[in-house]
């Protein structure tokens, strides 16, 4: 062989070997970083993907035995270590020092890429957030709803998403992953259709306030906050944010200590009475701002003194009763449609329920409150529409502003939701006010359903003020009043206790008890005695989460003349 043939054939070695050197890496790519894998390292890091909140992973080569883990997890993938089975392609992997075998089409190259669902469905009506952190609210969406999933916000510890960022016709926005599911027929159906719905199902629409069925009965997870523990049983007095209450706030804390109160309830907004100068009112309605009792250090000061001595403090705010919001935003106001004016009801303007911009206000008010001053939970007042105004409904005297056409029952549950899980992000707890009436087996026609509500948030608090009911109620042959004792064990177990066993997580019962003299003839004087009564009362019809008092001048005599109940365990 002559030495150029000898050349030529070298020649045509290398190029041949080049050739395979090429189809072999060619060949990686495509079984590798098709799939976004690289081998350019045999041991890189990837992270799990899935359309569901766990990803099988085997125990050995043999693909066999499974654990799961959770979507999302951070993994070192050995490139060259494949095992072939059933036409797949399994890659060793190593989660917190131990060894798995995994599907290769489910590992990605970053986080960003670990949620592989392109369609969900509404179980439960929402209204989408427009940014996953700002508490700010876009359209509702309905319940069966498809939405299009276009990313995400985080995915959790468990491998579920926090939030999906959704597409819903025009809109793109968020919406918490506790509300949908993958499964259109499953988001259709109601929780425990043959059991616990069937109880709400027969409850209709009778007085106007909607219907007990098209509410939302899903289980809800109660936090208990490691840095934010609430007693077992709560005992508080009220105090509202006059200034010549928050700025005699030290002598509330001496009769405090000398009984068995732990906590209080501070009014943040009441009614014509805002508590304190603050940037969110300031944002959302001046008006309130600017008829704030006291200024933010004067209200610091106060309830940093409460904090100081010990004791679980509660921030109020009436939520749908607010003149000054009402008058800064009549778009979202209730209106007297004869005569195109606010609509008037118990003195004052009352904000829509219906109106989401309502709702940001009250939650971004509360969410501030938190923030500022530390309170340990919110309560919610006045959750409600006006009451006593069928007859006015029934001759069309008032816009609702009801732009979602929803029942009113429906506003009120989505706006506690809606609140919860805002303020819930903050460790801090959510409660809810709510009439006694709302504990019987109908739906009130001011949209509160006592398990609608108690399903959702952490505390609910009856108002059962002996003299706020009728003066014969129930069949009682005395004014209820009178025997405080009866009348709120009566209520408490005939209804109450069996309101609570309608829900799969009802809230604790913690009770507004009345320590003012009644209102009604015959006038009695309520002392140490008849708050006493009422308290057994309901501790024996099993409310034992607590007691509030209700005075709503915050009398401090009055409160020292009736210290004897307080100073009880019940």
């Amino acid at each position: 062989m002559t030495k150029i043939k000898r050349k030529k054939l070298k020649v045509r070695n290398f190029i041949l070997f080049l050739l395979i050197i090429g189809a072999l890496l060619f060949g990686g790519y495509y079984l590798f970083f098709k799939s976004g894998v690289s081998i350019s390292n045999p041991k890189e890091i990837f992270f799990l993907a899935s359309n569901q909140d766990k990803v099988v992973a085997y125990l050995d080569e043999t693909i066999e035995g499974t654990i799961e883990l959770s979507r999302g997890t951070k993994v070192n993938a050995h490139l060259k270590k494949i095992v072939e089975k059933d036409e797949k392609n399994y890659i060793l992997i190593e989660v917190d020092g131990k060894e798995y075998y995994i599907d290769k089409e489910v590992l990605v190259a970053s986080q960003e890429k670990v949620v592989l669902e392109k369609d969900i469905y509404v179980r439960t009506a929402q209204n989408l957030y427009s940014e996953s952190k700002n508490g700010k609210l876009l359209t509702l969406v309905n319940k069966g709803e498809k939405l299009e999933v276009i990313g995400f916000d985080k995915i959790n510890e468990n491998g579920k998403v926090n939030m999906y960022k959704v597409k819903s016709g025009e809109n793109e926005g968020y919406i918490y992953e506790k509300y949908v599911l993958s499964n259109e027929e499953l988001a259709n159906l109601p929780y425990d259709q043959d059991g616990i719905y069937k109880i709400h199902q027969e409850r209709t629409n009778s007085i106007g306030g909607g219907n007990a069925l098209n509410l939302d009965y899903y289980p809800v997870e109660k936090p208990k906050f490691s840095d934010n523990i609430m007693p077992n049983k709560v005992y508080a007095l009220y105090l509202n944010c006059g200034s010549n209450v928050i700025n005699n706030v030290d002598a509330y804390i001496e009769l405090a200590k000398q009984s068995k109160i732990n906590a209080f309830v501070v009014d943040i907004k009441d009614n014509k009475m805002p508590a304190y100068d603050s940037e969110v009112m300031k944002k959302y309605s001046p008006s309130n701002a600017e008829h704030a009792f006291n200024t933010v250090e004067e209200y610091k000061k106060a309830i940093s003194k409460i904090k100081e001595a010990g004791f679980y403090v509660i921030g109020r705010i009436t939520a749908f009763k607010d003149e000054y919001f009402a008058q800064d935003h009549k778009e979202y106001a209730l209106l007297n449609k004869k005569t195109g004016e606010l609509f008037i009801h118990s003195g004052t303007y009352w904000p829509s329920p219906y109106q989401r911009e309502v709702w940001e206000f009250n939650v971004e008010l509360a969410k501030e409150a938190v923030k500022l001053f530390g309170f340990n939970e919110i309560q919610f007042d006045y959750v409600r529409f006006p009451d006593r105004t069928v007859a006015l409904e029934n001759s069309g005297t008032i816009d609702f502003k009801n732009i979602y056409n929803e029942e009113k029952v429906q506003a009120i549950q989505r706006f506690l939701m809606y609140a919860t899980d805002e303020i819930h992000q903050l460790n801090a707890y959510v409660s809810a006010d709510v009439f006694g009436e709302s504990a019987h087996t109908y739906v009130t026609a001011y949209g509160q359903y006592w398990p609608a509500i108690s399903n959702v948030v952490d505390v609910i608090s009856g108002m059962p003020y002996p003299d706020h009911f009728n003066k014969y109620e129930y069949g009682f042959t005395v004014p209820v009043w009178s025997v405080p004792y009866d009348i709120l064990n009566y209520w408490g177990k005939n209804f109450v206790a069996k309101r609570q066993e309608e829900i799969p997580t009802p809230a604790i019962v913690r009770t507004w008890i009345q320590t003012y003299d009644t209102i009604r003839e015959p006038y009695l004087t309520y002392g140490a005695k008849e708050v006493e009564n009422q308290i057994r009362g309901l501790y024996d019809a099993s409310l034992t989460g607590g007691y509030m008092t209700w005075n709503s001048g915050s009398n401090i005599e009055k409160y020292r003349s009736q210290l004897a109940a307080y100073s009880k365990e019940y």
